[in-house]
């Protein structure tokens, strides 16, 4: 994808631009200066990597996935190489347990306190005292939905607005031949299923969790395929007409549709019966290399116009107080980037899930895109 080859490319060129001399310079704390960071794809605005990088002097390697699995498997596995991480808030709690990152120096963080304290209040409930993480941006899951093939298929877009349109066979059918994705994550989607039957999305009883596995069984036929990034592309070329999903992803989607004016229509919703919100944390390993680069680095992202230009390129709202009059106004004012208040009450977090629950949801999503 266009962002994904954007950001390695970035990563190369800046290997390129500071070769020789540049490798043995020192950075904070006596360091090489250099930082290798690890996040999700077509995350992060253009300009965020250069800019650091004239500021600081660090070269940055910049390597991206689609999935927090992937990064958990790397993180657990240990000497994963990479200075600032980003995993998700329900990911990172049980990392936090495991040992896997370093207990921040918050006086090497001054830009914490251009952080939405209500923000941080919640993310404590997995990060007690916000003593491992800071909150890089966050964001809903929901339906992504070409606008045309739905009214197509259903005479108007009303039921994209619920659930309804993914789990019941009966409506999800109708979209087989346009093209549907669901993200390949069983850490988003179970909990989704789970709280659509009416289930403590939270929950870790087999007995509800194979109740929500059967449900997406149940429309498994109509599935093109499973991908957690694939589908920005897919949405915004009209060869999907409907994918769970990320919201910025999905609004990347919808501008990149209206940018190559090929007269595809994507828009996306947050289902009236509530959706997942979640937040994805900047972190530093505890075997980091260059742990002091990786302070500044995330200093960096906090800055108010860094964080605002992150936002106005990806389209995920940031938790930056300062930065938000900076947001572009088109995007600040989106309900589905920064909800109000009465959607935000429907919206749930991920639990932490223990050892057996996680293999028990690998299982099940086994089960699940293979038909078994």
């Amino acid at each position: 994808m266009k962002l994904r080859l954007l950001t390695l490319g970035i990563a190369a060129s800046l290997l390129a631009a500071c070769g020789g001399k540049d490798d043995a310079a020192q950075g904070p704390g006596g360091e090489e200066k250099v930082l290798n960071v690890y996040n999700y794809s077509d995350y992060i605005a253009e300009d965020t990597i250069p800019g650091f990088q004239e500021q600081t002097g660090i070269r940055v390697t910049y390597d991206v996935y689609d999935s927090d699995e992937v990064l958990e498997t790397k993180l657990l596995a240990g000497s994963s190489g990479y200075d600032v991480v980003v995993p998700t808030l329900n990911f990172f709690g049980r990392q936090i347990q495991a040992g896997v990152f370093l207990k921040l120096d918050k006086s090497k963080i001054p830009n914490l306190a251009n952080l939405d304290p209500k923000v941080m209040e919640r993310i404590a409930s997995q990060d007690p005292g916000n003593e491992y993480g800071v909150p890089y941006m966050m964001g809903t899951t929901g339906i992504g939905y070409n606008v045309d093939k739905i009214t197509e298929a259903f005479g108007s877009t009303e039921i994209a607005d619920s659930w309804d349109i993914v789990f019941k066979p009966e409506n999800i059918s109708k979209l087989k031949d346009c093209g549907v994705t669901l993200l390949d994550t069983p850490a988003d989607m179970l909990p989704i299923a789970l709280h659509y039957l009416g289930e403590d999305p939270h929950s870790s009883d087999p007995e509800k969790l194979q109740k929500a596995a059967d449900l997406i069984k149940s429309i498994r036929p109509y599935v093109q395929n499973f991908h957690s990034s694939q589908y920005v592309s897919s949405l915004a070329n009209g060869s999907t007409c409907l994918a769970v999903g990320w919201s910025g992803d999905i609004i990347q989607a919808r501008d990149r549709a209206e940018e190559a004016e090929n007269g595809v229509n994507v828009a996306y919703s947050i289902p009236k019966e509530g959706a997942p919100q979640w937040f994805d944390m900047l972190a530093i390993p505890a075997d980091a290399k260059h742990p002091e680069n990786a302070y500044a680095f995330i200093n960096y992202l906090l800055e108010p116009q860094v964080a605002a230009n992150n936002t106005n390129y990806i389209h995920y709202a940031n938790p930056v107080s300062a930065a938000t009059p900076l947001v572009d106004e088109e995007i600040r004012n989106d309900p589905t980037i920064y909800p109000p208040e009465d959607v935000a009450a429907k919206m749930f977090t991920y639990a932490i899930n223990s050892p057996e629950t996680d293999k028990l949801y690998t299982r099940l999503w086994t089960e699940i895109k293979t038909g078994r």
